[in-house]
């Protein structure tokens, strides 16, 4: 009983750090975008500011600054550690492939059961290079915070109470939580969940935040881009049948998820003996 309420405390512990630094990091930046909007929209100051506190932000959580007491601690937990170029092109195709599977099975979950779509926000009414800086640090905002948030201290503190899958699967399950500013659809939540087992398995079998940031961002741009704003005009299979799109988004899902799984494997072959050396000079 000892143990399991010590694993739960911990489980506790490693979200409640997730959410802090998920709400300080995506919280300054909405701030900054909202001032800027609201006052001179032709001048997209806060991109730069932003770029920079983003910049800050990595270096405390990496285990720059005060306290001293804390450095190696947070070194540790970002696990922002460098990697081999093998293991950074594994981990990007392999995540790049889930991407496109998931945004297959997003887009026929959208047609077999209803869902409301996310909201975005109009840039349509701001001058084109706002918008477009804006989009694009939004873009970079996220991955950032997130994979510190997700997959380097809540998942690194969770790696050392369970075994890897059980790890992946708790923080890919806050990760989810997160979420649920976008309603609570089991539809949306479902992919998220898979979302972050996908960062979740490339942060550990690299054993680094950095390789899952390339994936993210460009997991965002895709979402952001070309899946969120056609799911209003989504029509239900139900209603009006199944058109020749709704099946080749099935097999976009079921063929690009078997890429995906074979992509892995091979990555995590990679990414072993790339990690195994380091380990033993260490």
């Amino acid at each position: 009983m000892h143990s399991l309420g010590m694993k739960l405390l911990r489980v506790l512990w490693a979200a409640f750090l997730a959410f802090l630094i998920l709400v300080v990091g995506q919280g300054i930046w909405g701030a900054l975008l909202v001032t800027n909007l609201k006052s001179t929209p032709a001048v997209p100051w806060a991109v730069p500011i932003m770029a920079v506190v983003l910049y800050l932000f990595w270096l405390y959580l990496s285990g720059r600054g005060w306290p001293r007491s804390t450095v190696e601690a947070r070194r540790r937990l970002l696990r922002a550690n460098p990697v081999s170029r093998a293991t950074l092109g594994w981990a990007t195709l392999a995540g790049l492939l889930a991407i496109v599977a998931l945004a297959g099975y997003w887009i026929v979950l959208f047609q077999l059961v209803r869902t409301p779509p996310n909201a975005l926000d109009d840039f349509s009414r701001y001058p084109w290079l706002t918008a477009i800086l804006a989009i694009v640090m939004a873009s970079l905002v996220s991955p950032v915070t997130e994979e510190a948030a997700f997959r380097g201290y809540c998942q690194v503190i969770l790696e050392k109470e369970f075994s890897a899958p059980v790890a992946v699967a708790i923080s890919s399950f806050v990760f989810m939580l997160a979420h649920l500013t976008h309603g609570l659809f089991w539809t949306k939540l479902l992919v998220y969940l898979l979302v972050g087992v996908v960062f979740g398995t490339i942060a550990y079998l690299s054993q680094s935040t950095l390789t899952a940031i390339p994936v993210h961002i460009v997991g965002d741009l895709t979402f952001f881009l070309l899946v969120w704003p056609h799911d209003a005009g989504r029509r239900l299979v139900w209603e009006g049948g199944a058109d020749r799109w709704f099946w080749i988004h099935v097999a976009q899902a079921g063929v690009f998820t078997v890429l995906a799984i074979a992509a892995f494997l091979r990555f995590r072959r990679v990414a072993i003996r790339s990690i195994a050396p380091s380990i033993a000079r260490a």
